[in-house]
């Protein structure tokens, strides 16, 4: 049962990946539309976004491969607390993970960052002007680069096929 949740989690991988994969393809141009800067920016972003969303919809999964590893066949938890309640215990996964969201610069932290920052608007930046030359630089996110999304995939899809290749062993 777990490897299908964990084929699940690595489909959605694949789908991110192939996304990224695509932002530095150049874009397919027809005589009859060339697409402007505009269009290739609006491209850009859906692609970012849909890949984001496609890490954020596996790291949910892999939670729930982790319940259903525990035989945990109706729990579809979507937090490491809500993971720890449902097992009942706290098992070596969910330890693992636990130090991963501790740890400064995660795959864990990294999706948190971006699950905030994909779910609020964005925040107005102030102009610079000569009433307010003094400027502190200001915080820009998560780094949303086709580098940091396929580092932390990566990272996912470790741990992911590290879960099931224990797992299987048993």
């Amino acid at each position: 049962m777990a490897s299908q949740w964990h084929s699940l989690v690595s489909q959605k991988l694949f789908l991110a990946r192939t996304l990224l994969g695509q932002l530095d393809r150049p874009t397919a141009q027809n005589e009859e539309h060339a697409p402007n800067e505009a269009e290739k920016a609006l491209c850009r972003e859906a692609m970012i976004q849909g890949a984001t969303e496609l890490l954020l919809r596996s790291r949910r999964l892999l939670l729930v491969m982790i319940a259903r590893l525990y035989q945990k066949r109706s729990d579809e938890p979507s937090t490491l607390d809500d993971l720890a309640r449902a097992i009942g215990e706290e098992p070596s996964e969910v330890n693992g993970l636990r130090e991963i969201e501790h740890r400064t610069g995660s795959w864990w932290n990294h999706l948190d960052q971006l699950e905030m920052a994909q779910s609020r608007p964005p925040t107005t930046r102030k102009t610079v002007s000569t009433d307010n030359i003094i400027a502190v630089s200001a915080d820009s996110g998560p780094d949303r680069s086709a580098t940091a999304l396929l580092k932390t995939l990566n990272a996912v899809k470790h741990f992911a096929d590290d879960l099931e290749e224990q797992h299987s062993e048993w």
